[in-house]
């Protein structure tokens, strides 16, 4: 018995030890009437008093007045004594009067007959994690309001198959459903019957998934079944752990702005047609007052060639302005085609130097004694590669609008110089001219745009200028100062193989005994001409007015060349051409083109081909080069 009691002892010993090195609870013991018996370091810790100054205290100090009113303290000693057990969070008073929020439980303490003991009292303060708890709640609840006073998105999430999991009210004011219509349906429904047979649905959330992002304008569905354009972003929601929970989806009511979009397009597509209104309105402008001056020239000529009268020097006089003006005329063409990229692009590797000191030498003759031509190139000057055609239109073009800026005279000046830091060549024309106003700056590359007096120009000179050099893989450029003058580059890549050489001298002309030419044309005015022509050379003449009897004429007889236009109604004289390269690769062929898109793209390589207007020496050349072609391809 004795050691019994020793055990007990030392058992109670080690329990007070356990309570006492306790301090994140507060454990203590109240008597049957609640009043305080013992008390542990995590009680003072707690609450702030001393075993001396609590222990026989009644519990209820702790408590606030109002649940001391409200008998809360002997509602728990009876719940716990009647249930076994009280459990409860709330408000408690500290020594120094401040509040602490505790979770509490007080267990009744019975001997071993059953009578009430006391109670023990289990308290912590968990101040820290309700207020946590309830900074996370508000944060929460904030968010939710956020998230529900949301108009003009739709903001929902989705469960792992799809199916909706929360709604707001901006999701009931774009798609028409309320919460307890659509929580628990699937997305799905939301799509129109074509994107949900094509698997769009299904594709977003794989998207989202895969990619961490699904982003997409289409039409969607509201509750009336009435369409809407709706602008959709998915993403994948995890959890902590990285594990996939769902998806967040946001979708936005585009349909006004995707309206406004397509009202702006069209704005822009009738102001584009009005613009094109005005610039064919300038070209025609520019175009007839230019084709009206050449017509006066060549028909006052035609005229006064009628005159039986005229000397052979009056004569010859009037045939050569015709001539000339004729040239003119096919130079304008020449610029509308250049513009309309109508013609075949020829690029050869030259010497920019001697073209410009040539053409220098041409303009100083052309502009007049008022205006001083200087030409100044870099001694190594590095070559370039173009279709020297348009390279010499180009420079023609701006050293007339430098002239035109200059009607008291002036000095035009043409340099090329190299440009190591982009490899570069870089031609110019500068004038000390009128030059050109700010505001028009921006418009000087446009199509038909002109600062010229109206009916003065046609407004492709600068744009000319500005195509051949994209064309030719490079840019141009311009700056102005109005009073000073203007200056008009072309930058051009350099290219690294030699120049062509220059032949100066004429093509040889063409000789031949007997020739039999099958002539191809549907114009009755041009084929009456060219039979005219070729019987000046020469040549005997069969006429055909289409390929197609071209074609049966062949079969039926031998022709040393088939002579033929591009453009015609039918079979065309292109098409007409590879036919007989297919069925008669030994016939001669020439072809004619005034314009013809089969050639500026390149379609008609090849063929020898003749531009029109045509005369007798580039005719009969042409012919010469189409003979020695179709006798090289026979060796």
């Amino acid at each position: 018995m004795a050691q019994r009691s020793a055990f007990d002892s030392e058992t109670e010993q080690r329990f007070k030890l356990l309570v006492n090195a306790v301090t994140d609870y507060a454990i203590y013991m109240l008597d049957p009437n609640g009043c305080i018996a013992t008390w542990n370091p995590g009680a003072y810790r707690f609450k702030g008093y001393t075993a001396d100054e609590i222990v026989g205290a009644h519990f209820s100090c702790f408590f606030t007045p109002e649940d001391r009113a409200a008998g809360l303290p002997e509602r728990i000693l009876r719940t716990a004594d009647e249930e076994g057990r009280f459990e409860q969070e709330g408000w408690r008073v500290r020594k120094d009067g401040s509040h602490i929020w505790v979770h509490v439980v007080v267990d009744p303490i019975r001997g071993e007959d059953g009578e009430l003991l006391g109670y023990a009292k289990i308290t912590r303060d968990i101040t820290a994690r309700r207020e946590a708890d309830r900074a996370l709640y508000d944060s929460e609840q904030r968010f939710r309001m956020l998230v529900q006073g949301v108009r003009d998105y739709a903001i929902y999430m989705l469960d792992l198959n799809g199916c909706v999991t929360n709604w707001n009210a901006g999701a009931q004011t774009i798609k028409g459903y309320t919460a307890d219509e659509i929580v628990g349906q699937h997305f799905s429904r939301f799509y129109t019957e074509e994107d949900r047979a094509n698997g769009e649905p299904e594709r977003a959330l794989r998207t989202a998934l895969e990619e961490g992002r699904y982003e997409r304008e289409a039409e969607r569905l509201r509750k009336d079944g009435s369409r809407f354009w709706a602008h959709v972003v998915i993403h994948p929601i995890r959890n902590e752990q990285g594990r996939l929970i769902g998806y967040a989806k946001v979708t936005r009511d585009v349909t006004e702005k995707r309206r406004a979009q397509e009202e702006l397009e069209e704005a822009r597509a009738a102001l584009f047609q009005a613009q094109k209104l005005q610039a064919l309105g300038e070209l025609t402008g520019g175009i007839a007052h230019d084709f009206n001056n050449l017509m006066t020239v060549i028909r006052g000529s035609a005229e006064l060639l009628q005159n039986e009268t005229l000397s052979p020097e009056k004569r010859a006089r009037y045939v050569r302005s015709i001539l000339e003006t004729a040239d003119r005329a096919t130079t304008l063409t020449g610029r509308l085609l250049s513009f309309g990229r109508r013609q075949a692009v020829e690029p050869e590797v030259i010497d920019p130097g001697v073209r410009l000191d040539a053409l220098g030498e041409v303009l100083a003759r052309t502009l007049g004694s008022r205006i001083a031509v200087r030409v100044d190139v870099d001694r190594d000057i590095w070559p370039i590669e173009v279709d020297v055609a348009e390279l010499e239109t180009a420079l023609l073009n701006a050293a007339f609008n430098a002239r035109d800026a200059m009607p008291s005279g002036g000095e035009l000046r043409i340099t090329a110089i190299n440009q190591p830091h982009d490899q570069c060549v870089r031609l110019a024309v500068s004038d000390n001219g009128e030059g050109i106003a700010d505001e028009l700056m921006a418009r000087v590359f446009e199509p038909f745009f002109t600062t010229k007096p109206v009916g003065k120009g046609t407004g492709l000179g600068l744009s000319q200028i500005h195509g051949f050099a994209a064309q030719a893989g490079g840019r141009a450029e311009l700056a102005s100062q109005p009073g000073k003058g203007t200056t008009v580059s072309i930058i051009l890549p350099r290219a690294h193989a030699s120049p062509v050489a220059i032949s100066l001298a004429g093509a040889a002309p063409a000789k031949w005994d007997r020739l039999d030419i099958l002539l191809v044309e549907d114009s009755d005015i041009v084929r009456t001409f060219a039979r005219s022509l070729l019987e000046e050379l020469r040549v005997t003449v069969t006429e055909a007015c289409s390929a197609e009897e071209a074609g049966r004429l062949l079969r039926a007889g031998r022709f040393d060349l088939v002579f033929s236009d591009i453009v015609m109604p039918g079979m065309t004289g292109l098409e007409f051409a590879r036919q007989l390269r297919a069925t008669m690769p030994g016939q001669a062929v020439l072809l004619a083109t005034g314009y013809s898109k089969e050639v500026s793209s390149g379609e008609a390589a090849g063929f020898q081909i003749v531009k029109k207007p045509y005369g007798a020496e580039s005719l009969s050349a042409a012919i010469a080069r189409a003979l020695a072609a179709s006798a090289e391809r026979r060796a």
